[in-house]
């Protein structure tokens, strides 16, 4: 059914919008419209190896492994090392990267980066490239949209430590190998297991020294918020940059978490490539600004945010029955202030407007609620000194 056609089969809903069992349907029914949009296209490019986004293709290897489940196989991202340097020089780093890791079920890919510079992971055409990695093997169930891991080692390590922060609500977890982390912070990492697998001498660019300061990062911020950033850091004393595969214990590590699409604390840091959507929080394209950070507690039927106010000025709510009980009135509070106090109705423009901003069967919303960020509070001034 086209989209058009799908809300104009629920628009005879009462003003307090779907049921849940109707807004159930009409989720169902907008993402079989776009595997029948899509699936095609996609599936041609999986089988040709070759993703094409943004004006770029992503070359990839896979191999399978296991009886596939019900859910679907588990994805497991793989990233070459290299970086700087000639073509050859990647093209060899990518084709061993494939034959890495074996788990015992699930899909490994091994992406080649379309370019050769230092940061070949870290540049901002590689999040929507993997976005479409991801729905080429979830338009016709190949893979469990709830079970899908990144890892990489070396600059393909680099890469994990910038993407898992800022794309943390697309994987059930992640591994990080022998790689550095620039400028990223691990903030984003509230609901993405992490681990981290270094030689303890592979002082380069003081690998090994920043790998232990990140333990202590995800330590304390474990500690200040025992229900996220899940972690696990080995560091093996005696290895140098090449850790003789013992890092393929990363594997079986991740393969024990699923994702949370629904996951009632979301901390979202913007790093320098950013992004306009994060588990159910989006902001306007033009407000996702490097720095700014949203942080959005859920309690009951209470959702509290707090918003920097000088960049972000409106901010849109993606819920989902998942996450409150969307027959109840919803309280949504902004940097203190009470915005919204009401039901928050579902509607099929609400699962067409989360299909189109993150096409993710397990992700779509119900409901869509957009609202403005109140100023910042002006500080009362002392008064003047009495004469």
């Amino acid at each position: 059914m086209p989209v058009a056609l799908l809300l104009a089969a629920f628009a005879v809903a009462p003003p307090e919008g779907l049921s849940e069992p109707e807004a159930a349907a009409a989720a169902g029914a907008a993402w079989e419209e776009l595997v029948a949009e899509r699936d095609a296209v996609l599936l041609a490019e999986r089988e040709a190896k070759a993703i094409a986004a943004g004006g770029e293709t992503l070359k990839f290897l896979e191999r399978r492994f296991g009886e596939k489940p019900r859910a679907g196989h588990a994805l497991f991202i793989s990233l070459h090392g290299g970086g700087g340097g000639p073509a050859a020089m990647n093209d060899g780093q990518w084709r061993n990267q494939i034959r890495l890791y074996e788990p015992q079920e699930g899909v490994v890919v091994a992406p080649r980066a379309p370019g050769n510079t230092w940061d070949l992971w870290h540049r901002p055409h590689i999040d929507p490239l993997l976005d479409r990695l991801i729905l080429s093997y979830l338009v016709d169930g190949t893979v469990d949209p709830n079970r899908v891991y990144l890892m990489g080692y070396s600059a393909g390590g680099d890469g994990v430590f910038q993407l898992a922060p800022r794309m943390a609500d697309r994987f059930a977890a992640a591994s990080m190998m022998a790689g550095h982390p620039n400028e990223t912070r691990p903030d984003g990492l509230r609901n993405l297991p992490f681990s981290l697998w270094m030689g303890g001498k592979d002082a380069a660019y003081d690998r090994n020294k920043i790998a232990g300061q990140w333990k202590d990062q995800l330590a304390a911020l474990h500690r200040r918020d025992p229900g996220g950033y899940e972690h696990n850091v080995v560091i093996y004393p005696d290895s140098g940059h090449w850790m003789n595969g013992r890092d393929r214990a990363a594997l079986p590590w991740m393969a024990r978490f699923e994702r949370d699409p629904w996951p009632n604390k979301v901390v979202w840091l913007q790093d320098d490539v950013t992004h306009p959507r994060f588990y159910w929080l989006e902001v306007p394209a033009d407000q996702a600004v490097q720095g700014t950070k949203i942080v959005a507690d859920v309690a009951g039927q209470r959702i509290d945010l707090t918003v920097p106010a000088d960049a972000v000025r409106e901010v849109t709510l993606h819920l989902s029955d998942a996450l409150v009980n969307l027959d109840r009135p919803v309280v949504v509070a902004i940097n203190g202030a009470v915005v919204h106090e009401g039901i928050v109705p579902r509607t099929a423009e609400a699962v067409a407007a989360s299909l189109a901003s993150r096409p993710d069967p397990a992700a779509v919303a119900t409901a869509t609620l957009t609202l403005p960020v109140p100023a910042a509070p002006v500080p009362p001034t002392d008064p003047e000194p009495a004469e």
